[in-house]
C-alpha cells in the first residue's frame, strides 16, 4: 500500500468516524421516547429551569430560563438565559431548532455554535396544559426539567424524576436551580 493509499484511507475512516459521532450528537438516548401529537405552537414561550444535570455551558447559572419562538420556515429561535452569580452578569446564548423529522414528534436538533446540532427530546409533556416537560439531550447525560413559572409542585416533580428514573437517568446528580435569589449588583 502506497503513502498516498494510508493517507487515502485514513482520510475516510476519519470522515465516517466523524459522521458516527456527530449522528450522536443529535440521536435518542435508549429508554427515551420523544411525546408524539406536540404542538409546536402550544409549547413556545418561556420555561423556566426547574432541575437540570451538570454540564460546562450551564455551569454556576441560576434564573434559567429557555425561549422558544416559531420562525417563518417552521425552525424555532431558541434563547436561553442564566444569571451568573460569581461574575454578576447575565449569561445568553441564541440558537436554532429544527425538527429531526415529523414536526408532531418532539425530537429537534438545537444549533448554538456553527453547523452541528445537539439533540433536543421532549419525553414527557403537559399534553393539557403545556405546563411541564422533561427533555433529554442526545445522551443520558443531559437532562432538564422544565415548568411555565419558577416554581413546580412537589408531586409533579416527584413523579417526573421518577419518570427520568425508569428512563435510566441518574437524578440523584440533578441540580435545582434558583430562581428565588435577586441578582447580585
Amino acid at each position: 500500500m502506497t503513502l498516498f493509499q494510508k493517507r487515502r484511507r485514513g482520510f475516510h475512516f476519519a470522515i465516517i468516524a466523524i459522521t458516527l459521532l456527530l449522528s450522536a450528537c443529535t440521536g435518542v438516548p435508549e429508554g427515551v421516547t420523544p411525546v408524539t401529537e406536540f404542538e409546536a405552537k402550544r409549547y413556545m414561550g418561556t420555561w423556566y429551569e426547574i432541575a437540570r444535570l451538570d454540564h460546562p455551558f450551564e455551569r454556576g447559572l441560576s434564573n434559567v430560563t429557555a425561549t422558544y419562538a416559531l420562525r417563518e420556515d417552521g425552525s424555532v429561535s431558541v434563547t436561553n438565559r442564566g444569571y451568573n452569580r460569581e461574575k454578576c452578569e447575565w449569561d445568553e446564548v441564541e440558537g436554532r431548532a429544527d425538527f429531526q423529522g415529523d414536526p408532531s414528534i418532539a425530537s429537534l436538533s438545537v444549533k448554538f455554535f456553527g453547523p452541528f446540532g445537539g439533540g433536543y427530546h421532549v419525553f414527557a409533556l403537559d399534553m393539557e396544559d403545556y405546563s411541564y416537560a422533561l427533555v433529554s439531550g442526545p445522551t443520558k447525560d443531559y437532562l432538564w426539567l422544565l415548568a411555565r413559572s419558577p416554581e413546580m409542585d412537589s408531586q409533579t416533580q416527584s413523579h417526573l424524576i421518577e419518570k427520568a428514573s425508569k428512563a435510566g437517568f441518574p437524578v440523584d446528580e440533578l441540580i435545582i436551580v434558583d430562581h428565588n435569589q435577586e441578582p447580585c449588583g
